[in-house]
């Protein structure tokens, strides 16, 4: 196998392909969250001419960061067919992928940094009022439901947990303990009253 060669390039000397599919504007904010938090980790790679195969969003964050030179990888082993199709591959194959909801949430629940902006919400012990560990079964019963939303559906899932707190009918609950769990139950509570299904 060929060793990979990351070289870097003045930010002046990379050009965009000008036919590129992919509609990345909204995800530069937490590609450079992203090279704030951890850095430059993943290079672009750039045919021999400088212009990108794959990596626009990252250079788009570069750009806004104000980045001087990023890591590359020259593309100079494939023929202009295979260049075209993996610009398509490498980002398609990232939507194939899904998450597991069960290891999931145990592997946020390990990380204390904030990865809000990435979409991922925190699982904090002060949520649960307890470790999240669940050693030897000794913990209070609940489970952690993760769903997929499209950005329509979270924002009045939001604007309904936010309308019940506002409206003081979750403060039986208390304020320190499972906020969002707290008003998601509170609404499907009284839908299913309404609806007669308790």
């Amino acid at each position: 196998m060929e060793n990979i060669q990351i070289i870097h390039r003045g930010i002046g000397e990379i050009i965009p392909y000008a036919k590129n599919p992919r509609k990345n504007d909204h995800a530069v904010d937490a590609v450079v969250e992203s090279i704030k938090n951890f850095g430059f980790l993943v290079p672009l790679v750039v045919t021999a001419t400088g212009e990108i195969v794959t990596g626009h969003t990252r250079y788009k964050a570069a750009q806004k960061i104000g980045l001087q030179t990023v890591p590359c990888v020259i593309a100079d082993g494939l023929t202009d067919e295979q260049i075209r199709a993996f610009r398509l591959v490498d980002n398609r194959v990232g939507e194939i992928a899904d998450w597991d909801m069960e290891l999931l949430p145990i592997e946020l629940s390990e990380i204390a940094i904030d990865l809000s902006a990435f979409g991922f919400e925190a699982i904090s012990e002060e949520q649960f009022g307890e470790d999240f560990t669940l050693e030897d079964g000794a913990k209070k019963p609940f489970q952690q439901i993760s769903i997929t939303l499209h950005d329509d559906q979270a924002a009045l899932i939001h604007k309904a947990i936010k309308a019940v707190y506002d409206k003081g009918e979750v403060q039986k609950y208390g304020e320190n303990e499972n906020h969002n769990g707290n008003g998601i139950y509170e609404v499907v509570r009284q839908w299913a009253e309404m609806k007669k299904l308790k």
